[in-house]
Order: C-alpha cells, then structure tokens, then sequence
C-alpha cells in the first residue's frame, strides 16, 4: 500500500469524523447539552474540518484530480509547469487508496492523454498517451509509429520553438501525427537515437508514449501499463506557471486537451 496524499485524507476523515460523530452520540446519551459547558476543542476542530476534508476526499477520488507537469515529456502538448485537470471516473471509479475499481465506466481509447501509476514504482504518477490497446501490434521504427502494420502519417510544422523551462528543445522538428484517426502535436529530435522494435499488447494492458518522443521514459522502455495503474484522463489546463517564462502563462488558461 502506498501511503499517499488520499491515505492521510481517508485518514483525516476517519478522524475528524470519529471525534465528532462521537461526541455529538455522547451528548444524546447524556441529554444534558446545556450542562457539560464549553464544547471541548478538538471536538471544535473535528466538526469545523470533517465537512471540508471529506469534500476533498470524495472530489479528488472520485471526480477531479490536479497534477502538475515537472518533466517535458509530453512537449509540445504540455509544457513544463502545466498544471492539468485529471477526470477520475473516465475508466471507472475506484477506491481510494485501496485503488479497487467498483464501477466500470469506459476504457481509454487510443490517443487518450492519461495519468496512471508508473509500473516499476506505483507510488510516482505518469502522464503519457496512449498509442496501443489490448492485442494491438506496436512498432516503432524510423521515428514513426505502426499501428498493426498501418503506418501513421506525419505533417511537419517545421522547426520547435520552446520557452521557459522548455527552451533546451528549440530546433526539434514538430508534426501533426494522425494516429489512426487521433491528430495530434509531436517532437522529434532527429539525430538521437531511441528504441526501435515491435511490441504486442497483453490483454488489459495499454501500451503509452510521450509526445516528445525522444525524450520520454514510456512503453518502448519500460512496458505496457496495467488497466489497475490508470488513474484518469487529462483534460485541460487550468493553469501554467513558469517562472523562467515571466510567471503566469494565461494563454494556456483554458487549454482542452487532445
């Protein structure tokens, strides 16, 4: 079990809970409110905090998520300092901590953005896209993805122009991919050299990439990631701050994800 920021929530509202669900059953068994004075302190705390903490919990478990974007992994689609609204019940609803799906919803679908559970250390979170699903046959030769033997189309847009914290990657090429259908941004930095190889997608697996894709630690590297590490999909942006960008980037305010 990884003790995380939704343990110590579930935590605080067991608590906060307890302490005042208690109290207020001491005070119907003793029916004499008026006589036992002042109501004691940490009964004060648990009644003024259980609401708000158990607000949180059920949002941030069961709704919405936000994460942070720390790595330029998924450039140019996020930028370093992305701050991103992550949907939990798009692929079930699951509970807290214990991270046991109780409600089937949908599947990600290919080109879905997602966060889920890195794999090799569950207790990190990862943002990716997802390029293969269940049986599906990858390949990934000469820069460019194979979908069960189809080949995606690239459009180049030209030289990358990147800012902030995201400058180290001005000069890498950007294409529009259409990954079956699913168009979205790419950099390729030509000249490095990444895995090259043909990978098959186990059954309740999904196989992920960067969108910068020759500096993402993904699927090419590591493997496929299992159904139960997937948190949610990322759907927008609610807020950019970088501050070798001047701060506040409000153009990305607002950003749907795609």
């Amino acid at each position: 079990m990884d003790y995380d920021f939704s343990f110590f929530l579930v935590i605080a509202t067991f608590v906060t809970g307890l302490i005042w669900g208690g109290y207020s059953l001491y005070l119907r068994q003793v029916k004499r409110t008026s006589a036992l004075g002042k109501e004691p302190i940490l009964v004060e705390y648990s009644r003024s905090f259980f609401p708000v903490v158990l607000v949180v919990l059920l949002l941030r478990s069961f709704i919405f998520e936000p994460f942070r974007i720390p790595s330029g992994s998924m450039m140019p689609t996020l930028l370093i300092g992305d701050f991103i609204l992550v949907n939990k019940f798009s692929y079930g609803i699951r509970l807290p901590v214990l991270n046991t799906k109780i409600t089937e919803v949908g599947e990600p679908q290919r080109g879905d953005i997602v966060v889920f559970r890195f794999p090799k250390q569950p207790s990190v979170d990862y943002i990716k896209r997802v390029i293969g699903l269940p049986g599906d046959r990858i390949a990934y030769f000469d820069k460019k993805v194979y979908v069960n033997g189809q080949p995606t189309t690239q459009v180049s847009l030209g030289r990358y122009q990147g800012i902030g914290q995201g400058v180290n990657m001005t000069g890498a090429e950007q294409f529009i991919e259409n990954l079956t259908g699913i168009e979205h941004s790419i950099l390729v930095s030509h000249g490095v050299s990444s895995v090259e190889d043909v990978f098959v997608v186990p059954q309740g697996q999904y196989f992920v990439m960067g969108d910068n894709r020759d500096n993402s630690n993904d699927s090419r590297y590591w493997g496929t990631v299992p159904e139960g590490n997937l948190v949610g999909k990322a759907i927008f942006i609610w807020m950019n701050w970088d501050w070798e960008n001047n701060g506040i980037a409000f153009s990305r305010i607002g950003t749907v994800l795609k």
